[in-house]
């Protein structure tokens, strides 16, 4: 198949591009940096550019991984991700829906920040007594910064364009895979390591599974037609440890990792006093039938191989 990958030379991307290369497929990745997994130094807000790499190259599937991200906030205007993060997606999603176009299959890559408003970030400040469980069910979404409402447009736009063309689109809402140091108000945390493995119990994959999502949801488009996923490591949590995961959460992991305790000690790691929500990544499992192949429980096997035991 010939496929664009767009933000092919993000961290995404750099892993990506490759696996699909390998896979026997014929790769176009596009980015504004230039790089190895990179053929075309160039922006999708240019609607020109878009247009010429999908007609020269006979693009079949779009991954659509470019857009500026949640480190930008700090640095970009707001105008900034109207331009790249919507009506980037825009021109990809008219130009793979123009007459004559080849493209019969579309990814979106969205975020599972869209779901966070500033209230539920604030939940423990607010002395709310529950984690909040989110799944795709989650209703009212209000994003908090401009990143969020630009990925959420992004969704709208992808429905939209199903419902007129009937070209089929899969919107994976990935949980955290980026190599930057985490933003969460925890007070007792080590090491950006410790955060890291802590976050595989409620909202974190690795950069390898992120990628082999996508490559399965480019694969089971044509047969989905049109859904979102979350994509994140499988919690051992369920709804039911809500509360006490708000209380005190080293309690609930211990329950189901009771080894946690001495691998961590070892490092001088501690577990985040409280978890204020947790992705549920179960609807991926059923539907599109994907399953992140690393956990919670295989990082501590990962800590004890490091440790020689």
């Amino acid at each position: 198949m010939n496929i664009l990958v767009t933000g092919s030379s993000g961290w995404l991307g750099q892993t990506l591009v490759p696996r699909l290369r390998r896979a026997g497929h014929t790769v176009i990745g596009i980015d504004p940096v230039e790089g190895p997994t990179t053929d075309i130094v160039g922006t999708i807000a240019d609607r020109a550019t878009v247009r010429r790499t999908i007609r020269d190259n006979a693009i079949q599937g779009i991954i659509h991984a470019g857009a500026l991200h949640k480190p930008h906030v700090a640095t970009h205007a707001a105008t900034r991700f109207i331009e790249v993060n919507v009506q980037g997606t825009l021109n990809l999603l008219e130009e793979a829906t123009a007459p004559g176009s080849p493209v019969d299959r579309f990814v979106f890559t969205s975020t599972t920040s869209l779901m966070i408003s500033q209230e539920i970030r604030d939940a423990h400040k607010r002395g709310v007594d529950r984690a909040f469980w989110i799944d795709e069910e989650m209703q009212e979404l209000e994003p908090r910064n401009i990143y969020g409402v630009s990925k959420l447009s992004g969704e709208h736009l992808c429905r939209m364009v199903h419902g007129a063309s009937g070209l089929p689109i899969v919107i994976l809402r990935t949980s955290r895979f980026f190599p930057e140091e985490d933003d969460m108000a925890h007070e007792i945390i080590q090491s950006g390591a410790n955060t890291k493995a802590n976050e595989f119990l409620f909202r974190r994959l690795t950069v390898e599974d992120a990628a082999a999502a996508h490559i399965v949801a480019l694969d089971r488009a044509p047969q989905i037609g049109f859904d979102t996923f979350i994509i994140s490591a499988l919690t051992p949590f369920s709804p039911d440890d809500c509360e006490q995961l708000m209380e005190y959460a080293p309690l609930v992991v211990h329950r189901y990792f009771p080894r946690y305790r001495e691998i961590y000690a070892r490092r001088g790691w501690t577990m985040f006093d409280y978890i204020d929500r947790v992705y549920d990544s179960t609807k991926a499992m059923r539907r599109l039938g994907f399953v992140c192949q690393t956990d919670f429980g295989d990082i501590l096997t990962q800590l004890d191989r490091e440790d020689g035991i």
